[in-house]
């Protein structure tokens, strides 16, 4: 046999050699198989309605008074002409429209805390008497507690109203500049202020909407009903 011969034989007799080697390798342990090149086929994974993560808690009927909707069509009828006496001489009508804001808000913030058990003609009346005499953070600072308690009278709780007056007054000076508070949060700290005049407040002074004013008859008118009042805002 020539050299050529054999050396072809050698790399015939290799090949076969190699491509056993690689069989047995193959299925000898700790060897790595090869990735099959059949595809998967994907299984959609569905849950069902009462599983734990998708279950949701059945919906209560929300609750609503009797008749409701009957009862504030007659409420709006009633007050369709808008001609009772807080329409006519409410705190809205019962400050300077012409002042500078800032003695705007405070006689805002005056007639809010002398309607408090007073009715609305009276406090107009007491407000109309303060503005003749210069209704200013300084003049009511300047004025003589006797004086002032003549000119608000007959509002209700007049002597009690008069020691207010002049303790927020001189809080306003020293801490605010003379203007009122922004917030519900610091009107309530003033001396005379609750909860409904500075919600009042907010909203004719600084025309915000910050939460309603609930009086105590509505309060206790809701507790004879066996209603739960417990966040009601009242003063």
């Amino acid at each position: 046999m020539c050299a050529a011969g054999a050396a072809g034989g050698g790399r015939a007799v290799a090949r076969r050699l190699g491509r056993a080697g690689e069989a047995a390798g193959a299925t000898q342990p700790g060897s790595i198989p090869r990735r099959s090149r059949r595809r998967r086929r994907s299984v959609p994974i569905a849950y069902e309605s009462g599983d734990e993560q998708g279950m949701s808690e059945p919906q209560r009927p929300r609750w609503e008074p009797k008749d409701w909707r009957q009862q504030l069509e007659r409420i709006r009828e009633m007050r369709r002409n808008r001609d009772a006496p807080v329409d006519e001489m409410g705190v809205q009508t019962c400050y300077d429209s012409s002042a500078p804001p800032e003695v705007m808000r405070y006689q805002v913030l005056l007639s809010l805390m002398l309607s408090s058990q007073t009715k609305d003609q009276v406090t107009s009346a007491a407000m109309l008497r303060l503005r003749q005499h210069g209704l200013t953070v300084d003049s009511i600072l300047q004025m003589d507690d006797a004086t002032l308690g003549q000119i608000i009278y007959p509002v209700g709780f007049w002597r009690n109203k008069v020691k207010y007056i002049k303790q927020t007054t001189a809080i306003l000076k020293q801490k605010y500049g003379g203007d009122i508070p922004r917030t519900v949060e610091e009107l309530v700290q003033l001396p005379g202020v609750g909860p409904k005049m500075a919600y009042l407040a907010m909203n004719i002074a600084w025309d915000s909407v910050s939460g309603i004013g609930i009086m105590k008859c509505v309060f206790h008118l809701g507790k004879l009903k066996g209603r739960d009042c417990s966040l009601c805002n009242i003063s």
